[in-house]
């Protein structure tokens, strides 16, 4: 099952994009499934790739205490693709079965050359999340 665009189009910094140009950022994606209980990223590690939840449910975890709950549209590692090898900032884990469409940050890099209209949407969502960071 290949990424769909629909599932792109929920990511808030992806909107401005035509159809044709979601249909080739989904087809330079991967598809990754996990098990209930797997940590789908972990807090620390080394990050290089943005993911897209497409089936099931997640829960966030900074410093071992849950902040959140993602779902189907919800997206996480947004930081990989501006500073690769950053040090993630939470853990993300399976709560059931998912599906996940995944996109590295060398594949973005290139997608963003060609399609700068995605630039200040990434930016308002980094500065989000970063406002929503506690002590930062």
């Amino acid at each position: 099952m290949a990424v769909d665009i629909e599932a792109l189009r929920a990511v808030r910094f992806l909107a401005p994009l035509k159809d044709r140009d979601l249909r080739k950022l989904a087809s330079s994606m991967s598809e990754r499934k996990a098990s209930a209980g797997e940590d789908l990223v972990t807090q620390g590690s080394g990050a290089i790739a943005f993911f897209v939840l497409l089936e099931g449910r997640a829960s966030v975890i900074v410093d071992g205490s849950e902040r959140r709950t993602l779902g189907p549209g919800d997206h996480f590692g947004e930081i990989a693709l501006v500073l690769p090898d950053t040090p993630r900032t939470a853990t993300v884990r399976a709560i059931g079965d998912v599906r996940l469409g995944c996109l590295a940050q060398w594949n973005f890099k290139g997608f963003v050359s060609d399609h700068p209209e995605v630039t200040w949407p990434l930016l308002v969502t980094l500065a989000q999340q970063v406002a929503n960071t506690p002590g930062a």
